[in-house]
C-alpha cells in the first residue's frame, strides 16, 4: 500500500511486533481506557494464524463492564490527515467481541474511533467527545442509522481500514469500501491507536499508517 501526494511518494508505516518479548506492552505504545472499569491489560501473545506470525499485540483483560473502553495508543506519530489500518482477530467476548482504530486521539476522553463488532456483525464509526461517545451516520442515510451490518467473523483475521482527510474518513474492511462520514468535531492532529470494548479478547497485527 502506498499513498501518492503531490511532493512524491509516501510510504506507510508499519508497525510489528518482532522483538517484543511476550507477556509485555511493545516500545512506543501507552495504555488508557475511557470510562471505569478493570485496568487494561495490552500484552504481546503467540498466534500462529497471524498474518506475520507469531507474535500479535492483544487486549486480554476480560473486566466484562459494558461501557469499559481499553486503549493502546501508539505515541511516536501525530496525523492529521493519513490512514490507519490494522489486522484484528476477534477471539472471544460475552458482551462484546470488538476491534477498532482510533484516531485524532487528544486524551481518553476525546477521539475518533471505528470498529468492527463480531457479536452485532457490524462497523460502526463514532466520535469520543468529552467522555460521550456517539455513533456517526454513514453519508448517504438516515441521520439515526447506526453504522453499516457487515459480517465479522469470529477467530479468523481481517483487516481494518480507515483514511481521514479533514472531515471526511472512508472506511474499508477486508478492502471493502464500506462508508463515508463527515464530521469536523476534531480538527487537529492527535495520535492513533487500537480500541476494544467490555470482555473483548482482540488480537492485532501489523498496524499500519501513513501520514499525509
Amino acid at each position: 500500500m502506498v499513498a501518492l501526494l503531490l511532493q512524491g511518494v509516501v510510504r506507510p508505516e508499519l508497525i510489528r511486533f518482532d522483538n517484543a518479548a511476550p507477556g509485555t506492552l511493545p516500545s512506543g505504545w501507552s495504555v488508557a481506557m475511557t470510562h471505569s472499569g478493570g485496568a487494561p491489560r495490552w500484552e504481546i501473545v503467540r498466534d500462529a494464524s497471524a498474518p506475520h506470525s507469531p507474535l500479535v499485540l492483544a487486549q486480554v483483560s476480560r473486566d466484562s463492564t459494558a461501557g469499559r473502553f481499553p486503549l493502546a495508543i501508539w505515541d511516536r506519530a501525530t496525523i492529521r490527515n493519513g490512514e490507519v489500518s490494522v489486522a484484528f482477530k476477534a477471539v472471544e467476548g460475552n458482551i462484546d467481541r470488538a476491534a477498532g482504530i482510533v484516531w485524532r486521539y487528544r486524551d481518553p476522553n476525546n477521539y475518533y474511533i471505528v470498529r468492527a463488532n463480531a457479536l452485532e456483525n457490524n462497523v460502526v464509526l463514532y466520535k469520543v467527545d468529552k467522555g460521550v461517545r456517539l455513533s456517526l451516520a454513514p453519508k448517504g442515510l438516515p441521520s439515526r442509522s447506526y453504522g453499516v451490518k457487515h459480517e465479522i467473523p469470529s477467530t479468523r483475521w481481517n483487516t481494518l481500514r480507515v483514511v481521514f482527510k479533514d472531515r471526511v474518513f472512508t472506511v474499508y474492511l477486508n478492502g471493502e469500501r464500506l462508508f463515508e462520514v463527515e464530521d469536523q468535531t476534531f480538527k487537529e492532529e492527535g495520535k492513533v491507536g487500537l480500541w476494544t470494548k467490555a470482555d473483548s479478547l482482540t488480537y492485532f497485527a501489523d498496524f499500519t499508517l501513513v501520514k499525509q
